[in-house]
């Protein structure tokens, strides 16, 4: 698949095991899992972070094969949902650093023309989660605003 603001092709990477079931190694119960999981998004983490943690330090290596649920459907199930999608909340990151940056480098056009498509991607994305009814009708977006939601 090519690239959304390029003309280049996307590069490979690794790709999962093509796995239909739970290792046998894993020990956790998929109620633990979930308990687990809500624990940390207790904690303020992020749904990817989660994953990582749960991979790294407790050896489950895919959610959804030990609940037979995704992350997101265990996080709803208990009740916890983000104030903004994992992925608009780390494109806004993206462009209050590279903001940050077009400030103290106000010739840097490359960064600026980077920062402007950033932008232009959230607004596509908030018009999206608008008409899902993921985010309200009323949020906009804005530096300043990003700038306050992010940090």
């Amino acid at each position: 698949m090519s690239r959304m603001h390029s003309s280049k092709k996307g590069r490979s990477g690794s790709k999962r095991p093509l796995t239909d079931k739970n290792p046998d190694w894993v020990q956790q119960s998929p109620e633990e899992i979930k308990d687990l999981a809500a624990k940390l998004a207790g904690e303020g983490k992020n749904m990817a972070t989660i994953g990582l943690i749960l991979r790294d330090q407790h050896a489950i290596p895919n959610v959804r094969l030990a609940t037979g649920k995704s992350m997101k459907e265990i996080l709803e199930e208990k009740g916890i949902k983000p104030a903004l999608p994992d992925d608009l909340s780390n494109l806004m990151k993206r462009a209050v650093e590279v903001n940050k940056h077009v400030q103290m480098n106000k010739k840097d056009l490359h960064s600026t023309r980077g920062m402007h498509l950033i932008e232009s991607k959230i607004r596509r994305l908030t018009k999206y989660y608008k008409r899902e009814g993921l985010i309200p009708e009323t949020w906009f977006y804005s530096m300043a605003n990003a700038a306050l939601e992010v940090e």
